[in-house]
């Protein structure tokens, strides 16, 4: 049977993606089938160098499929419309929120600034004031323009070509989770993106396993009907690479395979 590889939430930690990628060789050779569950960019300190070598290795033509995730269309939707919400985000704060970590991946890119919002009180949505760098001070308009030019367009038509799942005989690779109930076919793509409830709580047969991230753990971890690969690296908690052979699940360290069980 031949092993699948997964990586998780991987959020501007390229220094952590680097380590993964030779975990996975040294398991699985410079061949190895890898599926990444999308957030490459925000909160980590190198989103752009992220993206350039997923760029690479597909180009280089390895055996890697790209799912998108939430933050990575979040980034899109800025440098493209200079969108800085997602309805989604219940708190409402904005996407150059450090919390969100829009901020990082601009400076990835060389845009350094400090930023000041207020909160509209109509909304209860936060917005930027105003940012400041060492080549002055800006409004939201001027920012964008920053990333427009400064941001790649290869970079941009990368993500935004992604696709939202992947599926093999046995395995459902997404970025959140699905909607219980629905074929794959009919999924919601908001749901694909952002779902939590009610997935996370669900006992559901999906009929395949499904393999996610974009629910941060302390370490990933394996609920019978699916498996939540994000540990947390956009928290600086390590990054942990997935091998999967049918249903069976390892996750890879320095010292081997350790087995991934419900």
């Amino acid at each position: 049977m031949n092993p699948i590889y997964a990586v998780g939430d991987i959020h501007g930690q390229k220094q952590m993606l680097d380590h993964a990628l030779a975990l996975i060789a040294a398991d699985g050779g410079d061949d190895a089938r890898i599926v990444f569950l999308g957030d490459y960019t925000d909160r980590g300190p190198d989103s752009r160098a992220v993206i350039e070598t997923l760029i690479a290795g597909r180009d280089a033509g390895r055996n890697w499929v790209f799912l998108k995730g939430n933050h990575d269309r979040f980034f899109t939707r800025f440098v493209r419309q200079g969108l800085q919400h997602d309805p989604r985000v219940a708190s409402g704060i904005s996407w150059l929120n450090t919390r969100l970590g829009g901020t990082t991946t601009l400076a990835s890119y060389g845009i350094q600034a400090e930023m000041r919002f207020i909160i509209d009180r109509k909304s209860g949505l936060e917005f930027l004031k105003s940012c400041e760098g060492p080549d002055g001070k800006t409004d939201i308009a001027g920012l964008q323009k920053l990333a427009q030019r400064a941001v790649p367009a290869a970079h941009l038509e990368f993500l935004e070509a992604l696709p939202l799942w992947h599926e093999t005989d046995d395995l459902l690779f997404v970025h959140a989770g699905i909607r219980p109930g629905l074929p794959i076919a009919a999924q919601d793509p908001e749901d694909l993106l952002w779902i939590r409830s009610p997935f996370l709580e669900s006992s559901e047969d999906f009929g395949k396993l499904v393999v996610h991230g974009h629910t941060a753990l302390e370490h990933p971890q394996h609920f019978g009907n699916r498996v939540d690969l994000d540990g947390g690296a956009g928290y600086h908690r390590p990054l942990f690479p997935a091998v999967f052979e049918g249903r069976d699940c390892w996750i890879l360290t320095g010292h081997g395979r350790v087995a991934l069980t419900p």
